[in-house]
């Protein structure tokens, strides 16, 4: 208690964040206040975030991405006519440079991920249901699009409004990539190869949840054997076996008690970086629901829902040690931080948070 009053405290008055080793990089939607990507200090050791205002003033950066090695930024701009902006990274100030712009190929990305080995960012766009795949420069920049797919056919149920693009994870060996698409109840997988580069859709090309699941972001496994995803509309998160770019379902389990589902809807899924442990955020039950994870079989034991300290938590993250936890609540106005029990997977709230109105996507980043 006493530790989180005096990090709360040195939060308020601006005191230095000891060595504060890490940058904290958080999106937002720019409709209110809010006009970009803003940034804090991070000291791992004590927990502290000092704040270092607007580093980037750019329309609905609403999901972020931090390249290998830190060289380069990217952001989604989740508009109609959707682009994906490029930064280059100063590890020392955090300071951010814009490189360039590019489409994004659809109306409304909502996410941007780069591929292990730093080659290639991909980016899926909610509203017209297509993904784009780019060359990344060596300086950083985005390249022209080299592969756009454009998801059709019919929904499995009428809650579901068709094609809507939404979460990207590639395979721990780097050949292949997994992509939900929300509105058709499908997971596709495509082979990749990010020397050439090449993006190829997998026969099958998909497999199907439950109708009107709505899955939409992923997580896989340390070891790469096992895939989870939330299912948004239904507030469930579902356990795939992968062989290849083969999936299997194994599992599906509740996110929220059976009462509070017709008012929630699952934001972002995070896996611990030991795979003992699965986070979900729940927008409207206001929570993250904690899992414990058997690394044997990849199957789920629910443990326990914690408040996410604020209103609908839409995106999640570790810091680099994982001994801290923030859950970026878009309409709580703030990044609320939890210290994590790696024993047990529980959090607890630090006293700590990051004013910011309309959060969205974060990223941490080591300073030099």
């Amino acid at each position: 208690m006493r530790l989180a009053v005096a990090l709360l405290s040195a939060v308020l008055l601006g005191a230095p964040a000891g060595a504060a080793p890490y940058f904290l990089y958080a999106g937002s939607y720019t409709a209110g206040t809010s006009k970009g990507i803003y940034a804090w200090k991070f000291d791992s050791n004590t927990g502290v975030l000092s704040p270092l205002g607007l580093m980037a003033q750019t329309p609905q950066p609403a999901h972020l991405w931090i390249a290998p090695y830190g060289r380069a930024l990217y952001a989604v701009n989740w508009e109609t006519e959707g682009g994906v902006s490029a930064y280059r990274v100063d590890p020392h100030t955090g300071a951010l440079s814009f490189l360039n712009k590019t489409s994004a190929h659809g109306a409304q990305p909502n996410q941007v991920v780069v591929d292990p080995s730093g080659r290639v960012a991909v980016t899926v766009n909610y509203t017209s249901g297509s993904m784009a795949a780019y060359r990344l420069e060596p300086d950083g920049k985005l390249g022209e699009a080299f592969y756009v797919d454009q998801h059709t056919g019919q929904p499995l149920s009428p809650k579901q409004p068709g094609p809507k693009q939404h979460g990207i994870q590639f395979s721990r060996d780097n050949k292949f990539l997994f992509i939900t698409d929300l509105g058709l109840d499908r997971i596709y997988s495509y082979h990749f190869n990010a020397a050439t580069p090449s993006i190829t859709p997998f026969d099958p090309a998909y497999v199907l949840t439950h109708a009107g699941a709505g899955p939409r972001r992923i997580q896989m496994s340390p070891d790469g054997r096992y895939l989870y995803v939330d299912h948004e509309t239904d507030s469930e998160v579902e356990v795939f076996v992968i062989d290849g770019g083969r999936l299997t379902s194994l599992q599906t389990l509740p996110t929220v008690p059976d009462e509070a589902k017709a008012r929630n809807t699952t934001a972002e899924i995070l896996i611990s970086a030991d795979g003992k442990h699965l986070y979900v955020a729940n927008r409207g039950h206001d929570s993250i629901a904690i899992y414990a994870v058997d690394p044997k079989t990849g199957l789920l034991t629910f443990q326990e829902t914690v408040a996410s300290g604020g209103r609908t938590p839409r995106n999640i993250r570790f810091d680099p040690t994982g001994n801290w936890f923030f859950a970026a609540n878009e309409n709580g106005g703030n990044i609320a931080e939890f210290k994590v029990d790696k024993i047990t997977g529980h959090l607890t709230p630090a006293g700590v948070t990051g004013p910011i109105d309309t959060p969205g996507g974060m990223m941490f980043l080591k300073s030099r």
